[in-house]
């Protein structure tokens, strides 16, 4: 579940082991490549933390942050 926290949309996703997990970024980073939209984001072994806003329009939450949330929700 995405929150809204200091002018981002943040999400922490758990998973099996750190191999699950950098295949969950991989993913995301094909996503945001297509799109030319970057997520600040954070791996620990099988912990990834992301944080979205638009850099461009002052990093604030935009269209643009909620439709990469909600590709990134249907991996």
């Amino acid at each position: 579940m995405w929150k809204e926290i200091d002018n981002t949309l943040y999400q922490k996703f758990t998973f099996k082991d750190f191999s699950e997990a950098f295949a969950f970024m991989t993913r995301v980073a094909l996503l945001a490549e297509k799109m030319d939209h970057h997520p600040r984001w954070t791996n620990v072994w099988n912990t990834v933390e992301i944080w979205l806003n638009t850099h461009d329009a002052g990093n604030t939450i935009t269209d643009k942050d909620r439709k990469l949330a909600k590709q990134i929700d249907a991996l």
